[in-house]
Parts: C-alpha cells; structure tokens; sequence
C-alpha cells in the first residue's frame, strides 16, 4: 500500500486546537455595557431610600446593583464606575445644598464625595478578585468573602465621615434605615455597625446567586439558596431590641417659633426672638424645662439686656429653666455658636458647637478657596471656632445632652452624650436655609437613629422644623407642624441605660474596618508575575 509510505507532509500555516468553552468565575466582572447602567441605578436607588421618599427597602438593591457593577473590575474601571454611583447618588440626595448659594456648592460638594465611592469602589473590586482567588471554598464565597466587602465599605464612611475637615457623614448605608427591621441594631453596633449588616446580608444575597449554582457537586438549587438567604435575615431580626431602661419623665416644652432665621432672610435683629417668645406657651402647667432651637436667642444675653429681658419673662412666665441658642463671642473676639441655661438667675452654663458646618460657618482654608470662587467665599463673613467645653449641662436636675445642628452627625460626640450621663437629648438646629428641601427630614431621620443608638429620648427642635420628639426606641411620640410657630409639651421618657454603642461601636468599627483591610492586602497577589510571551503560547 503506497498510500501508508507517502510521508506526511506539515500543513501550512497554523495549526488550530479544538476550542474550550470559556468558563467564567462567579465574580467575573460584566462588560461596561451592563456594569454602567448598573452603577446609575444603583445610585439612584440609593437616593431614594432618604428622605425624600424614604424608601428605606431601596437600599438593598441598590447596594446589589452597585457591587455588581463594581464586582471583578479593574481598579481603573472600578474607580470610574464607584464614582458614577456616588454622584447618581449624592446629586439628587443633597439637593438642599444649593438651596440659596446655587449649583456650585451643591456639585462642588456631590463630586468631591464621589471620590469617596470611587475609592470605595476599588476596594471592593480588588475583594472579589484577590479574597476569592484566596478562598475558593463556597463556604469561604458565601460567607466569609461578604464579610470583607462589607467591611470595607463601612471603612470607606467612616473615612469619608472623619476626612477632610471633620468629614461627611451625611448618606451612610445605616442612616437610611431608621425605619427599617434592623433599625434596632443600631443601640448594638452603632450607625456604621448597622451599615456592616446591611451591606453584609446583600452580598451574602449576591453570593448565593451567583457562587452557588456554578459550583460542582452542590445540590443547592433555587428554594433553598432562598431558604439560605431567609434564614440569614431571620437570625438578625431574632436579635431582640436593647432593652432600654428609663427612670421617671421630664415635661419639655419644645418651642418652634418660624421666624425670619434663614441667613438671607434679611431678619431686623430681635425678629427671630420675638418669633420664639410669642411661641412659648407661657401658661401651660406644669413645665419643668423649655427648650429653643439653635441660635433662637439670637445674641449673647449677657451683652444684650433687651435679650436677657424677654428670656426673663419666659423663664418667669412659665416658671422652668430654658435652654436656648444664641451667636456669642469672647473678649478675644473669637465667635462660637452656643447653646446655654437661663434661669432665673440668668446664665447658668453653656456648650459651645464642635462641629461648626465647613463652607457654612467657617470657611477653612480661606486664603485658598477665596482664589478658586472669590464672590461665594465672600458671602460667608463670619468664622465660627470648634468649642471645647462637654456637651452635657446640668439643668432642671437633671442632665441633657446637647447637640447644635451638624452635630447630630459626629459619631463621637455621640458617644460622649452618652458617656457623660445624658439622660435626655436636646438637638437644636436652625433648618431655615433649607426652606423647601428635604435636608429637615434627613437630619431628622438622623437624630432619630441617635436617640436609638443612645437609648435616650431626643428632642429635635427647629426654627422651622420638622420638630419631633423621639423615645429611645425610635418612636415619634410627638410632633408639630413644619413651618408653623407653635410648641409641644412633652413627658419625655428620662433613659438610664447603657448601651452596647455607646461602650463599643467606634472599637467595633475600627475592628472591622482594619481587619477587611488587612485581608484584602493579605490576599493581594504581591509575588504573583505575569506568564511570559512564551508560556502563554
């Protein structure tokens, strides 16, 4: 046969293997075409669940669409599409921040925090890149994997809440669930202790979807990877409430008086006063304790008798001490909002605000950012400086804890409310620049998350409103109407307890944070080298 002795010839040209199937990994990233829309959405979703509308559920898919989007992508991409989430969702979210100085502010402010997520974003990414090719486990994806993830996105607000300037807290994961079903893990674990959970029960969500079903030899298929996820939620809402104790009641009237207190509302000096003196029921009975708003005084009684006359006939009037707000300024000439006790004997004691809002009470850096928008930097004249005394003041015999407006939002002065043997909250703002917007309903939604965090009842008295009066459980037991001057006489519920927060929730955070951290750089391919040309042909 001289067909079996012809030699064979090599083909020409290159020789085609048979193609194997591409398999892909479970946290592969998507292509661009799905991970952007992924990313808007995510943010927007995101938007909404602060009021307003408050829809608090929102942030469960809205957390999925964003660490999808974000999920395997290069860090380039992964900052990119993190930044494209935190301006979808900061844009509409602070709104009210352009209120009166217009679009600069607002966008100025929206963008820079975007960075935030952007870093955030690539955390993130790297986690389910580097985590995953560590612990290839389905127990390790399932379960441990989120546990990262979630942690470094709590690290990411903790950071952007202390940095630059004392940070940003606004927007945290926790914040938009005070109406939610793990509302009442905040007395636990704190706000960021409650944005670990949430986040973590998403990706443990999206582990289930996506890890699950690609791997061999698991017989999970859909009613149980539900049950799975079920079970999760279940065990956290078994965790019962803290049982918050309280000892007696504290009758507060809480004053509202709506006057002219907006920065450009051109107010004659004494209006705003006026506004809250005409308020004050004066005849109701029985009042241990007046509370007004932030800056409601207007200026110091002390240099101004005509203030000190009319906080007199209030205090006389209705026989209680009053704790109200005012612009005060040392013999240095150094300016501090302040919150103080009048009595019958005048001025009893006072708390100077610590967390003066940057770009609104005081510009830092003034010499740099005058060059970068001088006519906007020029409207705000005043600088106000960071007090030193504690926020808690003995009155009425007992003791409060006072929070002026952007306090509300520290985390650490929280804690030192608490530490300090707060038995009530006092949280005195001034919304009137935010006519309008939904900036009084989200600083609301925020003390109300302080009240549960605390284990205190907290009085949340505005100029304007939306004044409320909120137990330790994060209940409204009473409220007024916004932009109405009236009052509520309140028996405020008077808390005695610790909570695990006030003890624990900053070493809880730094805890987490640094240890998903440490895991991510632990698992980070550092010896890893790129395959030569001539092994991957």
């Amino acid at each position: 046969m001289q067909l079996l002795d012809t030699p064979v010839r090599p083909a020409r040209g290159p020789v085609h293997s048979p193609r194997v199937p591409f398999a892909r990994g479970p946290f592969d990233a998507l292509p661009l075409a799905q991970a952007f829309p992924l990313a808007v959405v995510g943010g927007v979703l995101f938007a909404l669940s602060f009021p307003s509308p408050g829809w608090w559920f929102l942030a469960y898919p809205a957390l999925a669409c964003m660490l999808l989007a974000a999920m395997g992508q290069r860090a380039r991409r992964a900052a990119w599409l993190g930044y494209v989430s935190g301006a979808a969702f900061l844009v509409p979210a602070i709104s009210w921040a352009g209120r009166y100085l217009g679009p600069v502010p607002w966008f100025a402010l929206a963008l820079f925090e975007a960075v935030f997520f952007a870093l955030g974003s690539v955390a993130i990414a790297l986690a389910y890149r580097w985590v995953a090719r560590v612990v290839p486990s389905t127990a390790g994806r399932v379960w441990g994997l989120p546990a990262v993830v979630a942690a470094l996105w709590t690290g990411r607000e903790w950071f952007s809440g202390s940095w630059p300037y004392g940070g940003f807290a606004w927007g945290r994961v926790g914040l938009s669930q005070s109406e939610g079903p793990f509302t009442h893990l905040a007395a636990y674990v704190g706000v960021l202790g409650l944005t670990f959970i949430v986040v973590y029960c998403t990706a443990v969500v999206l582990s289930l979807a996506l890890v699950v079903p690609r791997s061999p030899g698991v017989p999970l298929r859909l009613p149980m990877r539900v049950a799975t996820a079920g079970l999760l939620v279940a065990a956290v809402l078994a965790v019962p409430a803290w049982p918050t104790a309280t000892d007696g009641t504290i009758r507060i009237e809480s004053v509202q008086g709506n006057g002219p207190a907006g920065y450009f509302d051109g107010a004659s000096p004494g209006e705003v006063l006026n506004a809250q003196v005409a308020a004050t029921d004066v005849e109701a009975k029985g009042v241990d304790l007046v509370v007004w708003p932030e800056a409601s005084a207007e200026y110091d009684p002390r240099q101004q008798p005509v203030i000190a006359s009319a906080l007199d006939s209030v205090v006389d009037a209705v026989g209680a001490p009053l704790v109200a707000g005012a612009i005060t300024q040392t013999s240095s000439g150094v300016l501090h909002n302040t919150s103080f006790v009048w009595t019958k004997d005048g001025w009893q004691s006072s708390y100077d605000k610590k967390r003066p809002v940057p770009f609104g009470e005081y510009v830092p850096d003034r010499w740099f950012f005058s060059k970068l928008a001088p006519s906007l930097i020029g409207l705000l004249q005043r600088d106000y400086t960071p007090g030193t005394k504690p926020n808690v003041l003995p009155v009425a015999g007992i003791r409060v804890g006072v929070a002026i407006c952007f306090d509300i939002v520290d985390d650490g002065l929280t804690t030192d409310m608490a530490r300090g043997g707060a038995q009530v909250i006092l949280a005195q703002t001034n919304n009137a620049d935010f006519d309008g917007t939904d900036e009084n309903l989200q600083q609301l939604e925020i003390a109300r998350m302080r009240a549960i965090e605390t284990g205190r009842s907290l009085v949340n008295i505005s100029t304007v409103g939306a004044s409320q009066v909120i137990d330790p459980s994060g209940r409204t037991i009473d409220r007024v109407p916004a932009y109405t001057a009236t009052s509520m006489i309140t028996d405020v519920p008077l808390g005695t307890s610790t909570t695990p927060a006030t003890v624990a929730s900053g070493a809880i955070v730094l805890v987490l944070s640094l240890a998903g951290l440490l895991t991510l750089l632990a698992c980070a391919p550092w010896t890893r080298r790129r395959p030569s040309a001539a092994r991957r042909s």
